[in-house]
């Protein structure tokens, strides 16, 4: 049995459930009838869960919706239950819109006030700049370093990705305010409430570029005509964007080889070479 906070009130039962590549989650019913989703691991940066939370609440604030947080500590963050329906694909493109729309005070800016964490892979805050000089300096450059370090990239790769990085005020787009950000959005992370609105969750949420949440939905598995149809209508995106998804998608790519190894670097190498130039 999980030990949560007594504010919360005692626990009648509790059982594992699907939770993710990291985490163990458990369905919890309450003594009061309340049901939670609570998610939780050994040795656990100090921080991650708390962090999490502040990123639901944030993106909540936006007016979208997202599972309550009922509590959170160093070693479990505990959620109100969520019912599952069918997924609203039209509903997702308005929300998500939204959610981006609702801005954020610069990139890299996370609510918990501290670095980005994606599981082992620690991104740098970075403040500041432009969103190509961010996106370039704080976050594809330390993960390709990371990587490669961890041998889930190829020297060759890290040095396409370079040359990338070095091109990226001329391949990001046109400059943009920054968006709020979802920051781990595939389609694991979307789920249908009973009424069929979106609710998202799993969030690694910050200030960044809103075609990088579009890409990793494309990435890690889909994105509906009906979905972007309906984005575009609110929030019509700029010109080139279908030319910089593989661009965008290179930061979950990185992401997962140093998560996880396997193809995932060779992958990210593949679409730098796209861009990498002559």
């Amino acid at each position: 049995m999980i030990s949560l906070p007594e504010e919360l009130g005692p626990v009648a039962s509790a059982h594992r459930v699907a939770g993710g590549d990291i985490n163990d989650a458990w369905a919890v019913e309450l003594e009061s009838g309340e049901r939670l989703f609570v998610k939780t691991r050994a040795n656990a940066p100090a921080g991650e869960y708390e962090a999490e939370a502040a990123g639901l609440r944030w993106l909540g604030e936006a007016g979208v919706r997202v599972p309550d947080v009922a509590a959170a500590g160093d070693d479990f963050l505990a959620l109100r239950w969520v019912d599952e329906g069918l997924l609203d694909e039209e509903a997702l493109g308005r929300d998500l819109a939204t959610l981006h729309a609702a801005g954020a005070p610069g990139f890299g800016f996370t609510p918990h006030g501290g670095p980005l964490r994606l599981g082992a892979a620690q991104l740098p805050e970075g403040e500041g700049e432009d969103w190509a000089t961010f996106y370039a300096r704080w976050r594809i450059a330390p993960l390709a370093d990371q990587a490669l370090e961890r041998g889930a990239l190829s020297r060759e790769g890290r040095a396409a990705i370079e040359r990338v990085c070095e091109r990226m005020a001329d391949l990001a787009g046109p400059p943009e305010d920054p968006a709020r950000l979802h920051g781990d959005l595939w389609s694991g992370n979307v789920m249908g409430g009973t009424d069929g609105r979106p609710v998202l969750v799993d969030p690694a949420a910050y200030g960044g570029h809103r075609e990088v949440d579009l890409a990793m939905l494309r990435l890690f598995g889909r994105i509906s005509a009906t979905t972007l149809a309906a984005y575009e209508e609110r929030a019509p995106l700029a010109e080139g964007h279908s030319d910089r998804v593989q661009l965008y998608q290179l930061l979950p790519l990185l992401v997962h080889a140093v998560l996880f190894g396997g193809s995932y670097g060779a992958s990210a190498a593949q679409a730098a070479r796209r861009y990498a130039g002559g």
